[in-house]
């Protein structure tokens, strides 16, 4: 029996589920934050040999990194393939959900055709462009082979993104502009866009950081060019390179800049629908 002191007195003898959870919790940042802790440590490790014991602080594994141009170049590839295919890629969304708005025939089976590229195993995708970009006649490389291919890949994601935001959007608003006289294009250039835009960008990002990071359906048609994880791939194959933790941790420092801007924006995209909705609720 418990003690009736610790029931009088208000404290309740701790719970055998709540130190569970606790060293799940503990486990959980332990699994994921402490392999990053190594790799940015073992980057300034004055070790030939990548990996333990530690001898001496350095940053030249930094300089050696970019010293080629290899990983420059790489970063170079991944960011125009990037920016383009998000572009593109959201681009596309966008123009798929408003045209979902409306009602027509086989518009139950637009949804699943879009995210159909999410499902499909990368290694299966990466083989069938390989033979039909063969078969089509178009040479391997950035572009266009590995262009279309990161689109293909990035777009189920814009759409799933930016899908929820338009289908919650309160349709009134566009009636009552078009109840003044404002054409359908005036009124998503004027009104739509403007509310939905922190979405877009956001979105624009996340497709970027998914292109960026794209490996598996990259290597069967890149050629002979690199992108950052091919190139990341060729120094852990072909040479266990000492600076190869110091590239991992410039990639990752892009990433989280990328993903941490569109947070930014999301948040600002959120508070500005609060701040909408506030300002249009019925005074009672």
């Amino acid at each position: 029996m418990r003690p009736a002191a610790d029931f009088r007195n208000g404290i309740r003898p701790p719970s055998s589920w709540a130190f569970v959870r606790l060293v799940y919790v503990a486990l959980f940042f332990v699994f994921f934050y402490v392999p990053i802790l190594v790799l940015v440590v073992l980057s300034f490790n004055d070790s030939p040999v990548m990996g333990f014991p530690l001898r001496s602080f350095t940053t030249g594994w930094y300089l050696d990194a970019v010293a080629d141009g290899a990983l420059i170049s790489g970063l170079l590839n991944s960011f125009q393939l990037g920016l383009s295919s998000a572009a593109l890629g959201t681009a596309f969304a966008l123009m798929a959900i408003l045209g979902l708005r409306y009602h027509f025939r086989f518009a139950h089976a637009v949804m699943p055709l879009l995210v159909l590229p999410i499902v499909m195993p990368g290694v299966v995708t990466g083989v069938m462009m390989l033979v039909f970009f063969g078969l089509a006649g178009v040479n391997d490389g950035l572009w266009p082979a590995t262009f279309v291919v990161h689109v293909t890949w990035v777009l189920p994601f814009a759409f799933l993104t930016l899908h929820p935001r338009l289908y919650g959007f309160d349709r009134s608003i566009e009636e009552a502009a078009m109840d003044l006289g404002a054409r359908p294009l005036i009124v998503f250039r004027r009104i739509v866009l403007p509310l939905i835009s922190p979405a877009i960008f956001s979105t624009f990002l996340f497709a970027f950081t998914l292109s960026f990071d794209e490996f598996v359906r990259t290597f069967f048609v890149v050629g002979s060019q690199r992108t950052v994880p091919v190139h990341l791939w060729i120094l852990v194959t072909e040479q266990v390179a000492p600076f190869l933790p110091a590239v991992g941790v410039i990639i990752m420092l892009l990433t989280l800049s990328v993903a941490g801007i569109g947070f930014i924006a999301f948040a600002r995209s959120a508070r500005r629908n609060v701040e909408f909705s506030q300002a249009n609720e019925p005074i009672s």
